[in-house]
């Protein structure tokens, strides 16, 4: 019987890939007792240290949250313009 895929969380898989990273227990392990393939583990750890330095780049953040931000005010805009038009055809 085949198992069924798992999804993890993104915290999940970063505390697993800094406990490889800290080499206090070995992959297998690790893999034991997260219950994973050892070569997942291997592949987060990886993923892990190529995008490692996005934490401390605040330029390449920031204009997703401003996008973010853009974006919830058009909507808000958009919700207040149809609740006054409808408020007029109430009168």
């Amino acid at each position: 019987m085949r198992k069924k895929r798992q999804n993890h969380s993104a915290e999940f898989k970063a505390k697993v890939a800094i406990e490889a990273l800290k080499e206090q227990k070995t992959v297998t392990e690790l893999a034991q007792l997260y219950q994973i393939h050892p070569n997942q583990i291997s592949t987060w750890k990886k993923e892990f240290l190529e995008n490692a330095s996005q934490v401390f780049d605040k330029a390449h953040r920031q204009p997703k949250e401003d996008e973010k931000l853009a974006i919830l005010y058009e909507a808000i805009g958009q919700l207040k313009i149809e609740n006054d038009w409808l408020k007029k055809k109430l009168l």
